[in-house]
C-alpha cells in the first residue's frame, strides 16, 4: 500500500465497515511504520482492472504478528482474494520472524472466521464491545507459525495483483 492507495482504501473501508471504519489518519500512521530498516508493518492492496478491490495489513512486534485489517470488495467475495491477501500477510509474518499471529474478527462475521479457520487460526478469547460504536464483540484468534516458509494457500495470480508497501507486486 502506498499513500495514493489511501483514498480508494477509505472508500472501500466505509462501504464495508460503515460504523467502525478506520480514518485516513489511522492508515497514514500504519504506513509510517511500514518503511525502512526498522519497519514493523506490512500493508498490501489488490487491484483488478485498475480498481482497488482489497487490502490488508500486519503489525509485527517482537515475535508476534497481528493482522490489523483485511478486506475485499463485495463483488470479490468467494473468488479467493481474501485467502491470497491472508497468505501474503502470513508470508510477511514469516519474514518478520513471527512465532504466532493474532487477529480480531467480529463475532457476527462467520465468513471471515471460516477463512481464518481454514488457515489454522484457533479461537482463544473474546474482546467484549471491541467494535465501536456498535458495541460488537470480537473473537480473538491465534495461529502458531510453522517453521517452514511454505504457504497454506497459493499466492496471487496475475489477475489479482497485490502490491505491498515496498512497491513490489506481491499478492492479493
Amino acid at each position: 500500500m502506498r499513500w495514493w492507495d489511501i483514498e480508494p482504501v477509505l472508500a472501500l473501508e466505509r462501504e464495508l465497515f460503515p460504523e467502525d471504519a478506520w480514518s485516513a489518519g489511522m492508515f497514514w500512521s500504519e504506513l509510517a511504520h511500514a518503511r525502512g530498516a526498522g519497519a514493523t508493518r506490512r500493508y498490501l492492496v489488490a487491484e483488478r482492472d485498475g480498481r482497488l478491490v482489497g487490502y490488508g495489513g500486519l503489525c509485527a512486534i517482537d515475535t508476534t504478528g497481528d493482522i490489523q485489517t483485511i478486506a475485499t470488495a463485495r463483488d470479490q467475495w468467494g473468488t479467493g482474494l481474501g485467502a491470497r491477501l491472508l497468505t501474503e500477510l502470513l508470508s510477511a509474518a514469516t519474514a518478520f520472524e513471527c512465532r504466532e499471529v493474532l487477529l480480531e474478527v467480529r463475532v457476527d462475521n462467520l465468513r471471515a472466521q471460516r477463512l481464518y479457520e481454514r488457515f489454522g487460526f484457533e479461537p482463544i478469547g473474546f474482546r467484549r464491545g471491541y467494535y465501536q460504536p456498535g458495541n460488537v464483540d470480537a473473537l480473538v484468534m491465534r495461529l502458531a507459525m510453522r517453521p517452514t516458509t511454505e504457504s497454506p494457500e497459493p499466492s496471487a495470480s496475475p489477475a489479482s495483483p497485490v502490491h505491498g508497501t515496498q512497491g513490489n507486486p506481491t499478492h492479493g
